[in-house]
């Protein structure tokens, strides 16, 4: 839990420094995620650290909370938070940050062992809890589209991402893949149905493609990557 901690400081930090730079045109531009502006991620972000101080409050008391009402409470909240004046939606951010990591911050050894269920329905630990921001802030730093790319996150955080997003994809349609770090020592193979096919690059570009952001990856033979289906 200690190297989520640090990666959910370090995403953090990333995400507001960005958030800081923005003016009202700004908060209005398009971010790196498919029909979502920066209002939409900037709500989605903050909302997350609400939602995530629902589960901590969950392992605190043991009443459950769950993260959100239900699905489409979850979309309604992130419209809704796109339309808030800019300099409130600037803020929240931070503010909804700052209140989760005191939240996190109050938890007892015991608490942290306390079952809570995430909003995909699975049963875990409340030690999940900084790996899930972690992941949130650090990914959408780059999505927030202010600079920030894949490459200025900490190494094994990407290798701990790249685990993560494997373990969730399952099998590619239509081929193997085999994906190997020319920086780090990280390899990665996803099953499929055909010959496999080997991707050779640095880390922060898998990692990259693996979450369905951009990258400048070819196979080894030199043909475009394989599209992966999406990864959330």
């Amino acid at each position: 839990m200690t190297d989520a901690r640090r990666w959910m400081e370090h995403g953090t930090q990333l995400f507001l420094s960005g958030v800081d730079g923005l003016d009202d045109a700004g908060v209005a531009a398009p971010s790196g995620l498919p029909g979502w502006s920066r209002r939409h991620l900037l709500a989605h972000v903050a909302a997350n650290a609400e939602a995530l101080g629902n589960l901590v409050h969950w392992a605190e008391t043991g009443e459950e909370t769950p993260m959100y009402a239900s699905s489409d409470a979850r979309a309604r909240g992130i419209e809704e938070g796109s339309q808030l004046p800019a300099a409130t939606l600037l803020a929240w951010p931070r503010s909804s940050a700052e209140k989760l990591d005191a939240a996190m911050g109050s938890l007892s050894d015991e608490q942290w062992t306390q079952l809570i269920v995430t909003a995909q329905g699975r049963t875990v630990p409340a030690t999940e809890i900084p790996w899930m921001r972690a992941r949130e802030v650090c990914v959408h730093a780059v999505d927030l589209g202010t600079g920030v790319t894949f490459a200025d996150l900490p190494a094994d955080f990407l290798v701990a991402l790249g685990n993560d997003i494997v373990g969730k994809r399952g099998a590619v349609p239509g081929v193997a893949l085999r994906l190997e770090a020319t920086d780090a020592s990280a390899i990665w193979d996803l099953p499929g149905v055909d010959a496999a096919v080997s991707v050779a690059g640095p880390l922060a570009d898998l990692v990259a493609y693996l979450s369905g952001r951009p990258h400048d990856l070819s196979t080894t033979d030199g043909s475009p990557v394989p599209v992966l289906p999406a990864w959330l």
